[in-house]
């Protein structure tokens, strides 16, 4: 073991006791202000200057007071360009009695950490404190950003209200996110979308006393499912492990009771996007696609976006920022299709790769860990990835 971790392993401790669930679901929302407050003060004593920024959480529409959220911004040194390390302060909710151990108390074994969040991804915050104590902001060409969002995990507020208020960064960007450390220059975007179709209860003996919701979601179904092919046709790109835009049918709820017609029927679905296929076009032409599936039925539809979105993203091949850490790592950088912060960096003018020591396949998992021998190739990649972007480059 690197004779860094075990100096490292009380920040990690810390990070996983402070609990920073973030949901779209109210009752377990809750802020973040614990991980950032003990992210600023560990910055600030290292030389960085810190600012923490309120968001406003899409919570709390309940009418419950919505938990405070905040971004972090940390810099160490001065002027344009520069690198960001960027990572979510944030953990998805947790089932307590499907863990083997406390969720909240960073627990060591078999050369494993496990705590929530560890792997998603409080672990990088500090493997860039380990490797940013190296620097003095004297010997920095470009400034070194540190970047600490909110709620990547349930609405993307934090990155929303981040690349809305017009602030300028660095101009090349890592984000920490599980990936294995091979970098990752490409992800699917992603919507998830509520569709209520409202029909007429009525007896179950004479049909034409009601019009069934749940037949009509029937039609509907069937008509996304042409729409599915159709698309898939026309969006292929090889370069994903599943080449075509996906949609899949995850809830569906309707009627209660055998003897009576359905008069709602709501199904839920995700669809993952082609990097070039638009948010707001692809759920205009999915809203009109229901419409027109149930014209002339008497059936009403409603739309609800359990989730805007995240749109896809893509860095150029070519560009620096996936150059150097496709040396780093010895790796190819390659593609994924979960979502990450990536679009929104991008589109504040950084070329941004997502890198991090984590596997996905440890993410939203009880029991979930990060490997200790993952930590020393991340904590040698970013002294390298400052080194050239900080030290040596003037951009």
């Amino acid at each position: 073991m690197s004779k860094q971790i075990p100096e490292m392993l009380d920040s990690f401790s810390q990070l996983v006791a402070a609990p920073s669930v973030s949901s779209t679901d109210p009752l377990l929302d809750q802020s973040n202000r614990d991980v950032v407050e003990l992210l600023a003060g560990w910055l600030e004593g290292i030389g960085f200057k810190v600012e923490l920024l309120p968001i406003n959480s899409a919570s709390g529409t309940t009418g419950a007071v919505a938990p405070e959220k905040f971004n972090l911004i940390a810099c160490l040194g001065e002027g344009e360009g520069g690198l960001v390390l960027s990572g979510h302060t944030d953990t998805v909710p947790y089932s307590a009695d499907a863990w083997d151990q406390d969720p909240f108390k960073l627990t060591e074994k078999e050369g494993r950490i496990h705590g929530l969040g560890i792997c998603d991804m409080k672990c990088f915050f500090p493997i860039v404190l380990e490797v940013a104590r190296q620097f003095n902001a004297s010997e920095l060409k470009q400034p070194l950003y540190v970047l600490a969002t909110a709620d990547e995990e349930s609405t993307m507020s934090g990155a929303r209200a981040l690349a809305a208020c017009g602030k300028i960064l660095g101009r090349h960007a890592l984000i920490g996110e599980p990936t294995g450390l091979i970098p990752v220059y490409m992800h699917k975007g992603i919507l998830m979308e509520s569709i209520k179709i409202k029909g007429q209860a009525g007896h179950s003996s004479n049909p034409a006393l009601g019009n069934s919701a749940l037949e009509g979601m029937h039609t509907v179904i069937g008509a996304i499912m042409v729409w599915r092919e159709e698309l898939q046709k026309q969006f292929r790109d090889t370069r994903f492990a599943v080449p075509e835009p996906t949609i899949n049918f995850g809830t569906i709820r309707g009627g209660d009771n055998p003897n009576r017609i359905c008069a709602e029927c709501e199904l839920t679905i995700d669809l993952r996007l082609m990097p070039e296929m638009k948010l707001e076009e692809i759920r205009t032409d999915l809203r009109t696609l229901v419409s027109d599936a149930i014209a002339g039925s008497g059936l009403s539809a409603e739309y609800n976006s359990v989730f805007d979105g995240v749109p896809g993203f893509e860095t150029d091949t070519n560009s620096e920022v996936i150059q150097i850490a496709e040396r780093l790592c010895g790796r190819e950088s390659g593609t994924v299709a979960f979502g990450t912060e990536g679009p929104y960096l991008n589109a504040m003018g950084m070329d941004t790769v997502v890198l991090g020591p984590g596997d996905i396949d440890q993410a939203h998992q009880a029991n979930e860990y990060l490997s200790l021998e993952r930590i020393p190739p991340m904590l040698d990649i970013l002294t390298k990835m400052i080194g050239h972007f900080c030290v040596q480059s003037a951009d």
